[in-house]
């Protein structure tokens, strides 16, 4: 498994404790740090990808929402299980957001994580939801 996909599912874990203990921004570094320790052995490297990771999600949350409520057009918001939620919420940051990953990878390693940490259908979901985002947007495109 490689560090960058290591970096990735401690960022879910840290979102996905982000989110269940009601968003409180002030005590994500301590989420991060704790994560890291616990299950980030051979990854610290990567501690500035998780960081710059969770912050640019958090920042865009609105922006990032939004685009998973357009998509998943049958699942509100808060309906949708956190694992999932922050999953699609990584995921579109990288499809959208960050021009430093490619398209495919993003979708990927989010559905990658998705069977792992996720429920028997949530790697079906998170394909159906970044595959439609992916076939109406391009990375080939400037983003704003």
């Amino acid at each position: 498994m490689s560090s960058r996909h290591i970096a990735r599912s401690i960022i879910m874990q840290a979102l996905y404790q982000w989110d269940f203990r009601g968003q409180p921004t002030a005590v994500m570094p301590a989420i991060i740090e704790q994560n890291l320790t616990e299950f980030g052995a051979g990854v610290e490297d990567e501690k500035d990808y998780i960081e710059k990771t969770v912050n640019a999600i958090i920042k865009n949350l609105p922006k990032i929402d939004k685009v998973i409520v357009d998509y998943a057009t049958n699942w509100p918001i808060e309906q949708i299980t956190l694992i999932d939620r922050n999953i699609l919420r990584i995921g579109v940051y990288e499809l959208l957001l960050n021009d430093e990953i490619p398209a495919k990878v993003a979708i990927n390693e989010a559905i990658e994580i998705a069977k792992t940490y996720g429920g028997p259908s949530s790697g079906k979901f998170v394909n159906g939801v970044l595959g439609a985002i992916y076939k109406d947007t391009s990375k080939d495109e400037p983003k704003k």
